[in-house]
Order: C-alpha cells, then structure tokens, then sequence
C-alpha cells in the first residue's frame, strides 16, 4: 500500500472513531439509532420499493449526520466556552434545531412511504 493509501486507511480510522466516540454517549443519537434500525426492519417486513429504499437510507443518513454535526458543535461550544454564555447556548439550539428539522422532514417521508403499506394490512 503507498503512502496515500495508508493515509486515506488512516482517515477512514478517525472518522470511525469519531462516530464511535458518539455511539452510547449522545442519547439523542441513540434515539435515532433505535428509531432507523425499527424502520430498517419495517422496510424489510413489508418489501418496500428499491425508490423508497433509496429515501429511507438518504433519510437515516441525513438525520445521523446532522445529529454527529450536532454532537460536534455542542462540544466545541463547550471547549471554547466553558462557562454558560448566551451567545453559546444560542448556538447550541440552532444546532440542534438543524437536527431537529431533518428529523421531522424524515418522518414526515416516513409516513408517506408506509402509511399505505399499514392501511393494507388493516
């Protein structure tokens, strides 16, 4: 392997780690962890489409990026302002607010996609 490829390898190690460093830790990330895995296997039990298999991955992926960019800025608030500051508690909400709009987008998707798969088991 060269030495962009071990560099790369390398990268790719942080980047787990990173998410790691969150798994378990951060409750909100759990949540949407447990809430994806329940409509993974929705998805499955019910066969939705490859197109609604396609909004479903975007949707998970979307709402857990959102959430680790969440997680890092609150961190980084906290680095640089470790005493309570309004300005930082701002920034924290709006953050969180980020991933709080992905997550309603995403259910609202959700919904869409398996409301009809529901009413025909009714």
């Amino acid at each position: 392997m060269n030495y962009n490829g071990k560099k790369q390898l390398r990268s790719f190690g942080y980047a787990w780690k990173g998410i790691r460093s969150c798994v378990g830790k951060e409750q909100n990330l759990s949540f949407h962890l447990i809430v994806s895995t329940l409509v993974i296997v929705a998805g499955l039990v019910f066969g939705i489409t490859q197109m609604e298999w396609i909004a479903v991955i975007l949707c998970i992926a979307i709402v857990i990026t959102a959430e680790l960019f969440n997680s890092s800025i609150e961190r980084l608030v906290d680095l640089v302002s470790p005493v309570k500051n309004p300005a930082a508690g701002q920034i924290k909400d709006i953050a969180a607010g980020a991933v709080l709009v992905c997550a309603i987008g995403s259910a609202i998707i959700g919904l869409i996609i398996f409301i009809p798969y529901i009413l025909a088991v009714l």
